[in-house]
């Protein structure tokens, strides 16, 4: 199969367009060597590179992404997305209130600023999509370490590579 490589942006754009009218992705953790998936409401909106999601410091996915953080999304609705990534936590006030949600309020009992409230940020690694009528394409090293510049090897069967740089600002 032919590799070639496409930009960031290009990388992003196509993965928002394949999950852009998907909400609900199945969060999957590792939990005693075996994957446990539960359904969760993706919360950013304007896929930028990384995924969101909010969840409660007292639930088992919280205790799962301490001890493993690596994490598959699947997406399902006109096409078929597995993301393959890096799960961090967020406390950011600021964010968690941008994404709440009343239906949170009353489902969780809560309010956003409670402390047991808590962001998961996902970063994409890899991105595998199926499009209606199409064979498997895949996006491979979807931000991989988002800094590394390194290239598919010839024993990679893989139709797509992308390959992905983040820029950090100088104040982090």
């Amino acid at each position: 199969m032919a590799n070639h490589t496409t930009s960031n942006q290009e990388a992003i754009e196509k993965v928002k367009e394949l999950i852009k009218d998907i909400e609900v992705a199945m969060f999957t953790t590792i939990s005693n060597g075996k994957a446990v998936s539960r359904p969760m409401q993706t919360q950013e909106t304007e896929f930028d590179g990384d995924l969101w999601f909010m969840t409660m410091k007292d639930t088992s996915k919280y205790q799962e992404i301490l001890e493993n953080p690596s994490v598959n999304l699947a997406y399902s609705g006109k096409s078929y997305v597995s993301i393959s990534g890096t799960a961090e936590f967020s406390e950011d006030l600021e964010k968690k209130k941008e994404y709440w949600n009343p239906v949170f309020g009353k489902l969780l009992e809560t309010t956003y600023d409670d402390p047991n409230v808590v962001l998961i940020k996902v970063t994409p690694e890899t991105a595998e999509y199926w499009e209606s009528g199409t064979t498997l394409k895949t996006v491979k090293k979807f931000a991989k370490k988002l800094t590394t510049k390194e290239s598919m090897g010839e024993d990679d069967e893989l139709n797509d590579t992308v390959e992905f740089e983040r820029h950090y600002g100088s104040d982090s």
